[in-house]
């Protein structure tokens, strides 16, 4: 029996989306370089010829990992749960924010309903954080595409597919710092995320044995937000009245 017209669309869009997660797992093996559309297409299950039909080629498809990246970002800064906003179908907030867990609540709905400013920064934190958990992989791609200057072209031709959607957020993470007061809301957006960037980066270098949970709670107690109840999924609560004290070391 031949397939609806609705049929064949989800199933492009799997073989679309198996061809951009098998690509940022081979990119976050073997480097953009190192990588081989053969490789990206076996993991994948599909037809070699489909990068270029979904595409348009490597370097299309390093573009698309990109915005995938800009979309876990957008994501992030509106509070969508980690997991759902790597998958880039975070669900709409709950209107009953009020109960809601930090990691899932929508900063700028929370400032229309009365949802203290703390609550939507640890949001954003923890969020941030705690996608070492299902989107490392990502950022170890971006991070080292980062470091090459001859990709600036790259991320700046992803900025403006998005400019419109990154403004947005960063004027929701703006008026949070806003509404706490402070002097400068647009450089304590542009610091925080300078210092939850360089958190995930360090995670990326020393993997397990640099203490997130410990960073985690660092972070919460520079800008007085209470203490957390619980640790990020995958990370340990550093134990009570403990004089231990982290190494991160790259070499295990």
């Amino acid at each position: 029996m031949a397939r609806s017209a609705e049929q064949n669309r989800l199933a492009r869009e799997r073989s679309r989306e198996s061809l951009l997660q098998a690509a940022i797992d081979v990119f976050a093996e073997r480097g953009i370089d190192g990588a081989t559309i053969a490789e990206i297409t076996r993991r994948a299950g599909v037809a070699q010829g489909l990068v270029n039909y979904y595409f348009g080629g490597k370097e299309q498809l390093v573009g698309a990992v990109i915005d995938r990246w800009f979309a876990l970002l957008l994501g992030i800064a509106h509070g969508g749960p980690v997991a759902e906003v790597f998958a880039g179908d975070a669900p709409a907030p709950d209107p009953d924010l009020g109960d809601a867990p930090a990691a899932g609540l929508d900063p700028a709905a929370a400032s229309v309903s009365g949802v203290p400013h703390e609550v939507r920064l640890a949001a954003i934190i923890d969020v941030t954080l705690g996608m070492t958990a299902v989107a490392l992989p990502l950022q170890r791609v971006i991070f080292a595409l980062q470091q090459r200057p001859e990709n600036r072209a790259l991320f700046a031709a992803a900025e403006l597919r998005h400019l419109e959607a990154v403004r947005a957020a960063e004027d929701t993470v703006r008026s949070i710092f806003r509404d706490r007061g402070d002097v400068d809301p647009a450089m304590e957006e542009i610091m925080l995320r300078s210092l939850l960037d360089g958190i995930v980066g360090q995670c990326i270098i020393y993997g397990e044995s640099y203490p997130l949970e410990r960073a985690r709670r660092w972070v919460h107690r520079r800008y007085g937000l209470p203490e957390p109840p619980t640790p990020l999924a995958g990370a340990t609560a550093p134990a009570s009245g403990s004089g231990s004290e982290p190494r991160a070391r790259a070499s295990r």
